[in-house]
Parts: structure tokens; C-alpha cells; sequence
């Protein structure tokens, strides 16, 4: 019972979803920041048990990176709908998830099953996403003079479109490399 418990602390993180995005939508920063900062924390509690007790499984592999993906989706969509952030961002963050997964998918479909494990690029940048989000949302609540938010925007900016063009071209060689074997192996049939 207990291997199960990251993937339970999973769900709750994806049961916190709706109420960041509408704690943001409404105004509520402080609350906002709070649930925030109770999905961070569950993110890691979840992560150190399932790599400390060997509790991984497939299905909290799939679950963890999908609460973060939906929790920074609903963060920036709120943020940017109440004119915190600008519309630009939550577009590079979303073409560059859409692509990823476009990219998983046509490999998954052309070429074979693939490792979708994270790069380490993909961590930095998924961790300055949350720093972002955070650091509107603490500057919203108690901080009105946070300094570097602009820095901290671009910053991010770059490593979200840094990590997209990773992928793309870490993948794309990887395709090419299958493709090749692949058909030495018909050639030498």
C-alpha cells in the first residue's frame, strides 16, 4: 500500500490545478502562492519516495511530469489572463510543450518507443518556469518591489525556446540514427 503513495500525492498535486488557476483568476495571490507552494513541496515529497524507497512506476512517471506541466499551464494562463504576464510567454511555453509532445509522437509512430526521460536542460528550464510563477505571485501577495522580475522573465524566455530547439535537434539525430540502422539492417537482409 504504502509503494503507492507518490503516485497519491501525485493526484493531490493534480487536484490542485483548478484552484491555483482560480485563486489566480480572481485575484487571490496569497492563496494562490500557498497552493504553489504546497504542490512544490508535494512535487518534491513524491519524487524523494518513489526514488528513495524504490516506490517508481510507470504510471507516477507519467503522472509527475503532467501535474507539472498542468500546474505551470494554469499558473501562466491565469497570470497572463489577469495582465501579469505577457501573452508572448505563455505562447513559448506552450509551443514548446506542444512540440515536444508533436516530436514524442512521430517518434513514437515512425521510429519506436523512445526514453522520455527530461533532459537537463528541460529541468533548468521547467524550474525557472516555477521561480516565475512564484516569484509573480510572492511579489503580488507581500513583495510589491521584487526586483529582477524582468530579468527573470527573459531569462526563462530563453531557456524554455533553449530547451525546445534541444529537443528538436537531440531527437531529430536520434531519428536519424535509427533510420540508418534500420535500413542497413534491410540492406543486409
Amino acid at each position: 500500500m504504502l509503494r503507492h503513495l507518490p503516485n497519491l500525492i501525485t493526484l493531490l498535486r493534480l487536484a490542485l490545478v483548478w484552484p491555483v488557476y482560480w485563486q489566480i483568476s480572481k485575484g487571490q495571490y496569497e492563496s494562490a502562492l500557498i497552493l504553489a507552494a504546497i504542490a512544490g513541496g508535494s512535487d518534491a515529497v513524491d519524487g524523494w519516495l518513489a526514488k528513495h524507497f524504490g516506490w517508481e512506476s510507470r504510471l507516477g512517471g507519467l503522472m509527475d511530469p503532467l501535474a507539472d506541466k498542468l500546474l505551470l499551464l494554469a499558473a501562466f494562463t491565469g497570470l497572463t489572463m489577469v495582465d501579469v504576464l505577457p501573452a508572448w510567454i505563455l505562447g513559448l511555453i506552450v509551443g514548446r510543450d506542444l512540440l515536444i509532445v508533436s516530436g514524442a509522437v512521430a517518434y513514437h509512430n515512425l521510429i519506436g518507443a523512445f526514453d522520455a526521460r527530461p533532459t537537463r536542460l528541460s529541468k533548468t528550464t521547467t524550474l525557472f518556469q516555477i521561480l516565475l510563477v512564484l516569484a509573480e505571485l510572492l511579489r503580488l501577495s507581500w513583495l510589491p518591489q521584487l526586483p529582477g522580475l524582468d530579468a527573470l522573465l527573459m531569462f526563462t524566455a530563453v531557456l524554455t525556446v533553449a530547451s525546445g530547439v534541444h529537443y528538436v535537434l537531440v531527437w531529430s539525430m536520434r531519428a536519424r540514427r535509427a533510420w540508418a540502422a534500420r535500413r542497413h539492417l534491410q540492406q543486409g537482409e
